[in-house]
């Protein structure tokens, strides 16, 4: 019997917004308006270095960055050297807007849930599973929980920055079921990276595997997790 489940926050419960969308945001918000051509090949430009946290990983993480990279989720400050140096390979009219880029993911109004999230999370509340968010990530997503509606179905966050760990390391599983008193054997796991997501079994949790698409394309991902715990 399924006592709890733990999820993943990105691209399992919520997807960040397109990086052109993204990027037109800062550039409002700035004052900065260039041209519909300029800003669509600055967001590839962007999208292909990866400098979104949730969007495309890198096509190739600079041999400077590396480092940074691998251990991005590990604190906020390492996060926001991680992708701020990512984004800085794209030159923008004001230096300043890489910075600014890499607040604005931080925001609830960059972040959707996806469509059934609300719906699975109640019906987990209803039938009495306890609820877990297991992240890496380098900031703060209660806002974000809370501004959607999400956040009172959520008893636990577990967030690598707040522990200096990453997943796959099983330490932030270990700490999750901890919080809400259940045992890893009847608990599952829901994410949609298979390495760092599937660390969770190294405890003896069930995992289940969502696809990282964006949020229309994906309206009812979540739905099975309802027919696994029974």
């Amino acid at each position: 019997m399924t006592t709890a489940v733990l999820f993943d926050f990105s691209g399992t419960l919520f997807r960040i917004e397109s990086t052109e969308a993204w990027l037109r945001a800062v550039l409002d918000a700035s004052g900065v308006a260039p041209g519909e051509e300029e800003l669509a090949d600055a967001a590839r430009a962007l999208e292909e270095a990866g400098a979104l946290p949730g969007g495309t990983p890198p096509v190739r993480v600079p041999e400077g960055l590396a480092g940074l990279w691998r251990d991005r989720d590990r604190s906020a400050e390492l996060h926001r050297a991680a992708f701020t140096g990512l984004s800085r390979q794209v030159p923008l009219p004001d230096p300043a807007l890489h910075e600014a880029l890499y607040d604005r993911h931080m925001t609830p109004a960059a972040w959707t849930p996806y469509p059934d999230a609300v719906e699975v999370l109640g019906t987990l509340r209803e039938r009495g599973i306890r609820v877990g968010v297991v992240s890496n990530i380098g900031w703060d997503p209660r806002p974000v929980f809370r501004e959607h509606g999400l956040d009172p179905f959520v008893e636990a966050y577990v967030l690598s920055y707040e522990h200096g760990v990453q997943k796959p390391d099983p330490l932030l599983f270990a700490t999750a079921c901890e919080r809400l008193g259940v045992d890893p054997r009847t608990t599952l796991m829901v994410g949609d990276d298979r390495r760092a997501d599937g660390g969770a079994a190294q405890l003896g949790c069930a995992v289940h595997f969502v696809d990282h698409l964006p949020a229309a394309e994906r309206p009812d991902g979540l739905r099975p997790v309802l027919d696994l715990v029974g």
